[in-house]
């Protein structure tokens, strides 16, 4: 079996739209194993969330090919991408993207929704999450009675519920204090070292980005060869 996570070739992304024309991925190719912690780095527009988005199926390339543990994601329709990226991809927003409205066990407990587990097993696995992100005694919390860090940390509890082949993550430390921050990236390398995560982040912060395994950047839509920097 082979131990690929992502392999992206000739990956392109174009939008369109009347005179509108932006090409915001251009022929990327990559390789990322199981098990890698892969930082993508870049300045704002250069590619990197488009990337992330494509690894997701969150969007759909415009030519090339990427497949995700050898998952063609092209020839998925929309409903098959819905229920394959529920079941292989934990996704953890900078804005953490929790309903004000639910605790957090309830927040956590949504993905598990699309599955076949009943009531009684969906609380159990969000309770597990919610420990092993050092909550178990924030059940019951709304968003707004929890701090930055701990909204982030429900955040990367909901991504992992569903214990996802792959965890990528999005400037996951771009709205918190330093402490928080450090506790975030903390918990990714966990992830990663101790359960075998394959994680993918994106960053402007190069301190975060000494979390991973790699680095890789984008600049003005291409992604850079391995080892080279903007202004190698």
């Amino acid at each position: 079996m082979s131990n690929i996570a992502i392999e992206a070739r000739n990956l392109t992304k174009e939008f369109k739209r009347a005179e509108f024309h932006v090409t915001a991925l251009k022929d990327a190719n990559l390789q990322i194993r199981q098990g890698d912690f892969v930082a993508l780095m870049g300045p704002s527009g250069s590619g990197k969330s488009t990337l992330l988005h494509l690894m997701a199926a969150m969007d759909r390339q415009t030519s090339g090919e990427i497949t995700v543990f050898g998952q063609d994601l092209k020839t998925l329709s929309d409903a098959e991408i819905a229920r394959w990226r529920n079941a292989h991809i934990g996704f953890i927003f900078q804005s953490f993207n929790l309903i004000p409205v639910l605790t957090a066990l309830e927040n956590v407990e949504l993905p598990l929704k699309l599955t076949k587990l009943n009531k009684q097993q969906r609380r159990e696995h969000a309770v597990r999450a919610l420990e092993l992100v050092g909550l178990g005694d924030r059940l019951s919390h709304t968003p707004r009675q929890l701090s930055g860090g701990q909204e982030q940390r429900v955040a990367i509890a909901r991504a992992i519920v569903t214990d996802p082949d792959l965890l990528l993550a999005d400037e996951p430390t771009g709205n918190l204090d330093a402490t928080s921050a450090r506790e975030a990236l903390t918990l990714l390398g966990r992830l990663n070292k101790e359960f075998g995560k394959t994680i993918v982040m994106v960053t402007h912060d190069a301190h975060a980005a000494k979390t991973a395994s790699r680095v890789r950047y984008l600049e003005k839509g291409t992604l850079l060869p391995e080892g080279q920097k903007p202004e190698d």
